[in-house]
């Protein structure tokens, strides 16, 4: 799915404990390895045994940071952050990691996620005299840990915390001189722990480990808080809430993290193969090529292609489009007209493999159709004489209200349209996605734990003016 026509969640976190060595570098590199999940602002916080030391700036994560800027930030203990707006305007005054100081001590955090009960909150506490400097969700939460902690010891002020607040979180948090990690009971936003050489680290997504030569401990459970030591030698769980509803983000597994991270214990890379075995069996077509979408089709028509090939097909994996990797974010682009002229400028088409063939296209997900659209234009102008659409994931059809910037009904083409209404306004051959059971079924998880409120529109968090389909959704 290209970008101008993706949802765009989203946000990395990071966290790190380590014994005697500086923090800072380490996490740059991790938060370089999750530049994927936001690439609007980029910041850092550490204490190096007396305070903490800050730097945030709205741009990439190489951009914000010099050599200078990293030896400046001591400590060996910080946290980081990589953003996208899902909350709050886009400046530095949402940037993240969000600080706070108060009576207690001093607050660092970074967020992963949204609030679905941010507004209540704020206005709560603004009238207990608490002054806000954005619109963000994430200095809500820091605000009601920081109340709590007046007057609770630290695992207790989280645990009220987070019976206060709702919605998705993955938190990584730097309370004086410890970092600690929280993800919200319903597992809804990735968050994992691993050991390095000389401590540990908390990270969005496992790639971040790997960069630094760490080994994956585990994902954090849902509704855990776990405090690294602050010497880098180990850390404590402490599990705040089971939960027996959870709400994983499908969607982690279709277009959102690396393919080369774990979460939940399974490979994304091998999920978004078996996404596309899976898309073979239900709705194979037999073409002369299979073109992915780049980058985020290629395993899913790699494993598209491998299901044809041992069901005694002959199909060919083909690269058809040509993606120039200098052109920049162009799903920010306003209008709908600059949003197919962006199409044309990142995606070219290569003649030779599509020239006189059929072709079936895979891509993770459909969301306006812009790109959709203009990719079966551009194959048909390239001589493709049939195209089949294929598409590894369900139809998205409503809003997200956790965490992720998924675009209104009105500019979703699935929240007005059957399958075959979109597949005329596309102008594919053919079209078809994956069933919400399918998902499941490959993920290995129950329907009802997964997250798909942008499919169903029905949400595991009682929202105003949507549904839920869960007893317990508060």
């Amino acid at each position: 799915m290209e970008e101008l026509d993706s949802p765009t969640e989203k946000c990395g976190v990071v966290g790190v404990a380590l014994e005697d060595r500086q923090a800072s570098r380490p996490i740059y590199y991790a938060m370089y390895a999750l530049q994927h999940r936001g690439q609007e602002s980029s910041g850092m916080v550490t204490h190096d045994g007396f305070q903490q030391h800050n730097q945030i700036g709205m741009n990439l994560v190489g951009d914000v940071f010099t050599a200078d800027d990293l030896d400046s930030l001591v400590g060996t203990l910080g946290i980081g952050h990589v953003r996208y707006a899902t909350s709050g305007s886009i400046n530095a005054c949402c940037a993240q990691p969000f600080s706070v100081s108060f009576k207690s001590g001093s607050l660092g955090m970074s967020h992963n996620g949204n609030l679905v009960n941010a507004d209540e909150i704020r206005e709560e506490l603004a009238s207990e005299g608490h002054a806000f400097t954005s619109n963000g969700d994430t200095e809500v939460i820091a605000h009601t840990l920081a109340k709590n902690l007046l007057d609770s010891d630290l695992v207790r002020a989280v645990k009220q915390t987070m019976e206060r607040i709702r919605g998705s979180y993955s938190l990584t948090i730097m309370y004086d001189d410890r970092v600690l990690g929280l993800r919200d009971p319903r597992g809804n936003r990735p968050l994992c722990i691993g050991k390095l050489e000389d401590g540990y680290i908390l990270a969005s997504e496992s790639a971040a480990i790997d960069t630094l030569n760490g080994e994956l401990i585990r994902d954090v459970n849902p509704g855990e808080l776990i405090i690294l030591d602050s010497d880098g030698g180990g850390f404590e769980s402490y599990q705040l809430f089971n939960q027996e509803a959870p709400a994983h983000c499908f969607f982690e597994y279709v277009y959102f993290a690396r393919p080369d991270s774990r979460i939940d214990g399974r490979l994304v890379y091998d999920v978004r193969r078996e996404l596309g075995r899976q898309l073979w069996r239900e709705s194979g077509v037999e073409t002369d090529v299979v073109l992915p979408v780049p980058d985020s089709g290629r395993a899913f028509a790699s494993g598209y292609v491998e299901e044809a090939d041992s069901d005694g097909s002959d199909v060919e994996f083909a690269e058809g489009l040509m993606k120039n990797r200098y052109v920049g974010r162009t799903f920010i682009m306003p209008s709908q007209d600059e949003r197919e002229r962006a199409v044309r400028l990142k995606l070219n088409p290569i003649r030779s493999t599509i020239e006189g063939k059929s072709v079936t296209v895979i891509d993770d997900s459909i969301v306006r159709g812009t790109t959709s659209t203009q990719l079966v234009s551009l194959l048909r102008e390239a001589g493709a004489e049939e195209i089949h659409f294929r598409v590894g994931a369900p139809q998205i059809a409503a809003p997200c209200y956790l965490g992720i910037d998924m675009a209104s009904r009105e500019e979703l083409i699935a929240a007005g349209n059957t399958e075959d209404e979109i597949q005329e306004i596309i102008g594919a051959d053919s079209l078809a996605y994956l069933p919400v059971e399918s998902i499941a079924e490959v993920l290995d998880f129950e329907t009802s734990d997964l997250c798909m409120g942008c499919v169903t529109g029905e949400y595991p968090y009682n929202i105003v003016g949507e549904d839920t389909d869960r007893d317990d959704a508060r």
